[in-house]
């Protein structure tokens, strides 16, 4: 009876160990394995360097090669320059928009001068000069904030409870932006500005953006003139009010009945009347507001500059694009060279 205790504890102290063995042993493999990794890692680096090695010569001479090359085109090729324009579509007419613009980059990419000219009413030669035109949309959060508002106050309460904010961004995309900057790149510095009239005029001629334009000024002129009518109806009711209480003030009080009921009940009409002749003030101010908004089919916020600016910055400069074109194209020739020797030398094994 005595030694089982002395058992028990000896158990329990080897099975102890054992864990502590096995622990130790799968902290060891971990670690080889984390090891096996960084191994793998610097032998692949070290294999490229000796790659690089071996080809230093064809690797320098491609970028001499590059960085001459790229230096002699920067200095014979135009400068290019660049001018945005800012624009807020209205009716819908976003979509339009986005597509004349494709157009005209087209026909900029098929160098088809004639017809570039034709569309945006400029000379030839200056239709030459555009070498890229593109149009993209820009929103910060606040105006994502307004659009999320003005979308959900269209929808009905069951289907606002299915939407949330983080919905409405993933389905966000550029045509629901309200402002679109266009692009124009060209050799020609005061070319965009030429352009500007035809390509707002494009959209503008438009007979279905005409009669959308035309009906919306007619429902703003008509919701004006109901609120003026409003506003005409509540002064008639506050003089009727102010009669009234003038008349109740010159009856003679008979005794001390005095009726404090129906004054109250007078000024709390009153106030209300003022309360909502305020608020008719307020939409009129929103009306005058959107037909501000809504006076043209697009809106020019920003205006292409007189002159564009020109490209500047280390991307655009073939004296650093060229060199790693070339350097990358002779580093794939090397590459599958070693792989083909490499090849041989393992169907001769």
């Amino acid at each position: 009876m005595a030694d089982q205790p002395v058992n028990q504890k000896n158990s329990d102290e080897i099975d102890l160990g054992q864990l502590f063995q096995m622990i130790g042993k799968g902290f060891q493999k971990l670690f080889n394995f984390i090891g096996s990794i960084f191994k793998g890692i610097f032998h692949l680096i070290v294999l490229f360097l000796l790659f690089i090695q071996k080809n230093i010569i064809f690797i320098g001479a491609a970028i001499i090669i590059g960085g001459v090359a790229g230096f002699v085109l920067d200095r014979t090729t135009p400068e290019k320059y660049i001018s945005r324009m800012v624009v807020e579509p209205n009716f819908n007419s976003v979509q339009q928009l986005y597509n004349n613009i494709a157009f005209y980059n087209d026909l900029a990419d098929a160098q088809d001068s004639v017809a570039l000219a034709t569309a945006l009413n400029i000379t030839e030669h200056e239709a030459a000069s555009i070498k890229e035109i593109f149009t993209d949309s820009y929103s910060d959060e606040n105006q994502k904030i307004k659009l999320f508002d003005e979308f959900i106050r269209e929808l009905d309460t069951t289907t606002v409870k299915a939407i949330d904010y983080t919905n409405y961004l993933e389905n966000f995309n550029s045509m629901d932006a309200r402002f679109h900057q266009i692009s124009m790149i060209s050799t020609d510095n005061r070319v965009a500005k030429k352009a500007q009239p035809a390509i707002i005029n494009s959209i503008s001629v438009n007979e279905y953006f005409k009669l959308q334009k035309r009906i919306n000024d007619e429902n703003l002129d008509l919701q004006e003139e109901i609120y003026k009518k409003q506003l005409v109806e509540i002064d008639s009711l506050q003089s009727l009010y102010r009669t009234v209480l003038v008349k109740e003030a010159d009856k003679p009080m008979q005794g001390t009945n005095i009726n404090l009921a129906e004054g109250g009940e007078s000024k709390g009409r009153e106030l209300a009347l003022v309360q909502e002749k305020d608020i008719l003030k307020e939409k009129l101010v929103e009306l005058n507001q959107e037909r501000a908004n809504k006076s043209t089919i697009i809106n020019v916020i920003s205006d292409f500059p007189t002159r564009g600016v020109e490209q500047k910055g280390l991307w655009k400069s073939y004296k650093f694009k060229l060199p790693i074109l070339l350097l990358i194209v002779v580093l794939g020739v090397l590459a599958l060279l070693e792989l083909n020797k490499y090849l041989k030398s393992y169907n001769q094994k």
